[in-house]
């Protein structure tokens, strides 16, 4: 899934250099592991050990600036400091921690709390080991985490996540808990939780986009609802939204198709709710699907806030007998469309 990356903002953004922090020694490659990447950047894991006790520290992860990058674009060091000063002000168990910020030889580098993998990753190896669709549970509960960051981001830092995706959910242990990362391209919001600046550009990553986005149109809040929404979809479907419609080829085997065509349905589709994969689904699945619809409305007004979406999945936990089966479920859609 490399190939869906925040894309390069032609704007550049105030700032200056960033606060140095010279006791940070980045250790030699035998201790590094790559993560991933991003368009500017490379993600590793930093394995930490304490001569003093013998022993391993918890490891941190590493966001370096590409050594690639012309040294006269500064737009990416710009990019990674910002997030290096705002991930330093945030402070919530679903979000990822910071931990430093430093150069080394001239790179800047963002030290941050490891998480074990991106969502991405799992749902990537969960199609290729065939085993369908996660458990209901599991996307609940990833749920449940996402929407406890947004609440927090939207509501008490006054912040859009702007990029969120599946690449951007970090999961510990087995689904113990999933974490918000890669501040890079986030937004102020006002206290009506639209953007602060209209001027300011959001970028994103398109097959994520809300229709708002995309459209030009105004920018709030619920602009990151759009893509929370996806990333349920994505732990059923388990690909990115509307990839699906770059393999047209698949199904018109008695006739070529040219790469423009195929591209030109693609983007008709962006912006839009997918229809769910042919896998059938069982009822445990109606909570999952809901919030899903709920949150991929066209109209914005009538997306949830993130702080509904914790309150419900709040009260089916507080109410595990009531919530079982059918009934449960038909008690989770009366409560989301009467707190809508």
């Amino acid at each position: 899934m490399a190939e869906f990356k925040t894309p390069v903002s032609n704007r550049t953004r105030k700032g200056k250099g960033g606060n140095c922090t010279p006791k940070i020694v980045i250790p030699p490659s035998p201790l590094m592991k790559q993560l991933g990447y991003g368009t500017g950047v490379n993600v590793y894991l930093m394995e930490r050990f304490s001569p003093l006790h013998g022993s391993y520290k918890s490891p941190w992860a590493v966001k370096k600036i590409n050594r690639k990058i012309n040294d006269e674009d500064d737009e990416f060091k710009k990019r990674l400091y910002t997030e290096a000063s705002l991930l330093k002000s945030l402070n919530h168990p679903n979000i990822i921690g910071y931990r430093s910020y430093t150069h080394k030889d001239g790179v800047p580098c963002l030290f941050m709390e490891s998480g074990d993998r991106s969502l991405d990753d799992l749902i990537e190896k969960r199609e290729e080991a065939g085993l369908g669709p996660f458990p209901p549970f599991s996307i609940l509960k990833v749920a449940r985490d996402v929407a406890s960051g947004l609440k927090y981001l939207h509501e008490e830092k006054k912040l859009l996540h702007g990029d969120l995706k599946s690449g951007n959910i970090l999961i510990k242990g087995d689904f113990k808990v999933a974490k918000l990362c890669d501040f890079g391209v986030s937004l102020k919001l006002d206290d009506k939780g639209a953007l602060r600046d209209p001027e300011k550009c959001y970028i994103g990553t398109e097959c994520w986009s809300a229709p708002e986005v995309l459209e030009g149109a105004t920018i709030t809040h619920k602009t990151d609802m759009f893509p929370y929404g996806l990333l349920l979809w994505e732990m059923v479907a388990l690909h990115p939204p509307h990839v699906n419609m770059l393999n047209l080829s698949e199904a018109f085997s008695d006739e070529e198709l040219s790469e423009s065509f195929v591209e030109e349905e693609y983007y008709k589709v962006l912006g839009t709710r997918p229809s769910l994969p042919d896998t059938p689904l069982t009822e445990d699945y109606l909570p999952v699907l809901e919030i899903f619809y709920a949150c991929t409305e066209a109209e914005p007004a009538k997306r949830p806030k993130a702080a509904q979406v914790v309150n419900i999945l709040d009260s089916m936990g507080d109410n595990k007998e009531k919530t079982e089966g059918a009934g449960g479920d038909r008690k989770f859609l009366k409560m989301l469309h009467e707190d809508l």
